[in-house]
């Protein structure tokens, strides 16, 4: 058992990392929206809006505390540890466990307590008496998740910081199957109340599996916190800036939800879902290969060849790029299909708000590895200020644009694009001013390049969707034959002209695919 458990823990390449990674996403991703589908089936509009409604402080204080902060902020610390002193790195990695365990366990309790006054004045003012309790009733089940969840995190940044990313990857697929499960083990009698019940579930069993990765790597815990340790204090004193900056980011997502909860009933179940869609390539694309890169890019620092850092950076920003583009084109022109997907009972609505969100999704791909040059260099204020300002536009974007007299929930989804675009461009010129030789003009050539083979996919989709127009009664296989036809139609024209620009990643991919239907198979 052992020796199974050390293999699929082993360290990975960055290539092998990042399929993995991705692997596990797609999963995820797909579970995801079948858990997502699955509710929208089962349960009315007031009911799903009281549901979705319950996570946005819970999901707000995890991440805020946890999440990315950990991810981006401890990992290089200890990656430089590991390095120059294992015993020291396993000492503050114990150090934050014990401290974050108690923090967050802490806040759970009081999440629970303070439920009610958190969704009534700041989440949901909207809601009737009747959506308010059930919101608060489903709040405060999982609110656990936020001790779970925290403890899993560092856990898993553990694993990632030796280059292992096995369990990292499986663990949340546990956390999806026991929602989808509860839906049918508590859904009857317990109504939507029965869900946040697999929630908590879900959250033990992902905790279960990141446990089991931390078998092979020899890691020591020590069952105290020592604030005299200057390691330590680098980590308190790096966490602040990064949490801050992470937990502004989901103040967006309150305020949203706060904003449509004083719209029709249904906003907020209609936004949720199209944030759903929009999230999925986000973390298909951009998550799982910025972690899986952040390792590597960390330990060029480390080592101090920024040559290799620069050089190593700017190849995944264009493998990002190019795999953003035809996503998007994808996206756009099947949104409608798209939404029938995850909501089959009337999906107009989140057609139009996805539709309008698919702008967002290019820019916050390619978000997750221009925040990164800034955390591999230990600066998590520069992102942070800039979040800061983007969350103040955010919140004046969307009060006016989602006024009923305005766009409505629509609103919302038309600053989300807006503040995308603003928060990338600003990063990206101090990047450049920090570091002139990054982008250079091969890369500038390479993002024209990128640009003409995107028009030429969203002519072959646009050309391709006249032939398979959405009806009624498409529904189930037809839904997803056609737009699996429509996505190849998409990717392969836009492989086939990057191909011809002599785009790198075109050769890489086609190199992959000929191998796979070449290769001699043993008998």
């Amino acid at each position: 058992m052992n020796r199974l458990l050390s293999r699929a823990n082993r360290r990975l390449s960055f290539g092998s990392a990042a399929f993995l990674l991705a692997g596990a996403s797609l999963a995820g991703t797909v579970l995801g929206i079948i858990r997502t589908k699955l509710i929208n089936a089962n349960f009315n509009n007031f009911e799903t809006d009281a549901f979705f409604a319950a996570f946005k402080i819970p999901d707000f204080v995890y991440f805020t505390l946890a999440s990315g902060a950990l991810g981006v902020a401890f990992l290089p610390i200890l990656s430089e540890r590991l390095r120059k002193n294992k015993q020291s790195a396993w000492e503050v990695s114990s150090y934050l466990l014990n401290a974050l365990g108690i923090l967050t366990l802490i806040v759970s309790i009081l999440l629970m307590i303070f439920a009610e006054p958190l969704l009534r004045y700041v989440v949901v003012p909207g809601f009737t008496p009747e959506q308010l309790e059930l919101s608060v009733a489903i709040m405060r089940i999982v609110s656990v998740n936020v001790f779970i969840f925290s403890i899993s995190t560092l856990l898993t940044t553990i694993q990632q910081s030796v280059g292992r990313f096995f369990f990292f990857a499986i663990a949340p697929l546990f956390y999806n199957g026991a929602i989808i499960a509860s839906i049918y083990i508590f859904g009857d009698s317990l109504g939507v109340v029965g869900l946040s019940i697999g929630v908590a579930i879900g959250a033990i069993l992902q905790l279960v599996v990141a446990s089991f990765g931390m078998i092979g790597i020899n890691f020591r815990y020590i069952p105290k916190i020592n604030f005299q340790d200057k390691n330590f204090r680098e980590v308190l004193r790096i966490l602040p800036a990064r949490s801050i900056d992470q937990g502004v980011d989901y103040i967006n997502a309150i305020v949203e939800t706060r904003f449509a909860s004083k719209l029709v009933t249904g906003s907020v179940t209609w936004y949720e879902n199209a944030m759903i869609l929009h999230n999925a390539p986000i973390m298909l694309i951009g998550n799982s290969i910025s972690t899986a890169a952040f390792p590597r890019l960390t330990d060029k620092l480390a080592m101090g060849r920024t040559d290799l850092f620069r050089k190593e950076y700017v190849r995944v920003l264009q493998i990002l790029i190019f795999l953003a583009l035809p996503v998007v084109v994808v996206a756009f022109f099947a949104r409608a299909y798209l939404a029938r997907i995850i909501f089959a009972r009337s999906s107009k609505e989140i057609a139009i708000i996805f539709g309008v969100l698919c702008f967002a999704i290019f820019f916050r791909i390619i978000y997750t590895i221009i925040s990164r040059y800034f955390y591999a260099y230990k600066d998590t204020k520069t992102p942070l200020y800039v979040s800061l300002f983007i969350i103040v536009l955010n919140i004046f974007l969307a009060y006016f644009l989602s006024q009923p007299d305005a766009f409505g929930v629509v609103g919302l989804a038309m600053a989300q694009g807006i503040v995308a675009f603003v928060e990338v461009m600003i990063l990206t010129v101090i990047i450049t001013k920090r570091d002139p030789k990054l982008f250079s003009g091969p890369f500038l050539n390479y993002l024209l390049r990128a640009g003409i083979a995107t028009a030429f996919a969203a002519l072959g989709t646009y050309f391709i969707m006249q032939f398979l127009p959405l009806q009624l009664a498409d529904l189930g296989f037809v839904l997803v034959v056609k737009l699996s036809i429509i996505s190849f139609v998409t990717f392969s024209v836009f492989i086939i002209v990057a191909k011809i620009l002599r785009l790198p990643e075109a050769d890489i991919i086609l190199r992959k695919i000929k191998d796979i239907i070449l290769k001699p198979v043993k008998i």
